[in-house]
């Protein structure tokens, strides 16, 4: 009953192998048809569907001599060859099928497979010779089908050594040469040929991964970009329109004022939108310090800026740039503070920008996880890929502090450094 249940099961994955190589098939097919009717090469791209151990099965018509032997009782005791010819053919179908996937061909059912497909082809070979000296070259092509790695060579050359002295022995040594040269043939080929299929394959595969990881950064970079932007742009606009709105009854001129200022700070966010969606924005320190001036000033908070130090790479103003937007985005809209300080100092090796308030200082709630990407966080992010750090939470003097470090000189990859206590945005 076990034996009926084994063989069924046989069948059903033969079965169910068929009918993925048609699905893929049929998958190929369709590919192809789309690229004709786009007018592109049909080959274009695509390696064809994956092979299956079909591939492999029409080469048991080398084995035709042998069964036209039995049919035409030019065997002796052909019962017994033609037990041996259906048993060696289950052995080929079922290595071959087990050789296409890496598991199953390095498991030790498939390697004790094989060599019983040696032992029995040795017997076929030495009781029979002639026609039947031909399963040595199906025995080197499911060697090379299944074992392909460093030891194959090996492998092949012995196993061709072997078929050419059985085949000496049992007929002419005339033949022995070439039943030993197919059988190296055919178990280097096919070890070649699928091994390059399979590189292939997971070259594509790779390649894929990498489209799907580049278009992953480059989401993430606009999001956070967008968010860094409009953040505090739109942050700016609300402070300077309650303040038009408070001037307008007494002091008309000013809160005129305050409205260029609001179509002046539209008008960039319109530019740097744009900037950020074609990914050549580039931010400027000095036109951020200037900015947060006037921000800080609209929302009565007195700025004071520091600056000491060596002049900055680009990359690096670029960076502390998106650091003051943030900060002081966080002092108009968090911390009623009175008065905010940004310093900059910078040595040979490194450089320190803070950023530091009067405010409550209080701390908010973490950011949600799965949220990167957005403020303080997408900054740490932003800064930890320059070898530098970020940290941000309550000053020992009152208030929030703000404290961002990099090297003057592009460093390697650093750690995300941690965030502690990040304002509520």
């Amino acid at each position: 009953m076990s034996r009926c249940t084994r063989a069924r099961g046989r069948l059903r994955e033969l079965r169910e192998a068929r009918s993925h190589w048609r699905a893929d098939m049929e998958r190929f097919r369709a590919a192809q048809r789309a690229a004709r009717k786009n007018g592109g090469d049909p080959a274009a791209g695509h390696p064809g569907p994956p092979p299956t151990g079909f591939a492999l099965l029409p080469w048991l018509l080398m084995g035709m001599g042998s069964f036209s032997n039995l049919l035409q009782g030019e065997t002796p005791n052909p019962w017994i060859g033609g037990l041996g010819l259906f048993t060696f053919n289950s052995l080929y179908v079922y290595v071959t099928f087990r050789s296409f996937d890496r598991a199953k061909r390095e498991s030790a059912s498939t390697r004790v497979a094989l060599l019983l497909m040696g032992l029995l082809t040795t017997g076929l070979g030495l009781g029979y010779g002639g026609s039947w000296l031909m399963f040595f070259p199906l025995l080197g092509l499911a060697a090379g089908a299944t074992l392909r790695g460093p030891w194959l060579g090996r492998v092949g050359v012995l196993l061709a050594a072997y078929a050419g002295a059985v085949s000496g022995v049992r007929d002419e040594w005339g033949d022995a040469t070439n039943i030993a040269y197919a059988t190296f043939l055919s178990s280097m080929v096919t070890a070649a040929i699928l091994g390059l299929s399979e590189a292939v394959r997971e070259l594509r595969a790779a390649r894929e991964e990498l489209a799907r990881q580049a278009v992953e950064k480059e989401r993430l970079r606009f999001s956070r970009d967008l968010h860094d932007l409009l953040g505090h742009t739109l942050s700016v606009i609300v402070v300077k329109s309650e303040a038009a709105r408070r001037l307008a009854p007494r002091d008309m001129d000013a809160a005129l004022t305050q409205i260029g200022d609001i179509e002046s700070v539209g008008r960039q966010a319109l530019t740097e939108i744009r900037e950020a969606v074609t990914g050549y924005r580039e931010g400027s320190l000095a036109t951020e310090l200037t900015r947060a001036r006037s921000a800080l000033s609209a929302a009565s908070v007195e700025p004071v800026v520091r600056r000491s130090g060596t002049p900055l790479a680009p990359d690096t103003e670029a960076l502390l740039g998106w650091v003051v937007r943030e900060a002081v985005t966080n002092v108009v809209r968090h911390s009623d503070a009175t008065r905010c300080e940004i310093t900059i100092g910078s040595t040979a090796e490194h450089v320190r920008l803070t950023v530091t308030d009067n405010g409550t200082g209080r701390a908010a709630a973490r950011p949600a996880e799965g949220i990167g990407g957005t403020g303080l966080t997408g900054l740490t992010e932003r800064l930890a890929a320059a070898g530098g750090s970020l940290r941000a939470g309550p000053s020992p003097r009152g208030g929030f502090a703000v404290t961002a470090e990099l090297p003057v000189e592009p460093a390697e990859p650093a750690a995300v450094g941690a965030v502690t206590a990040p304002r509520e945005r």
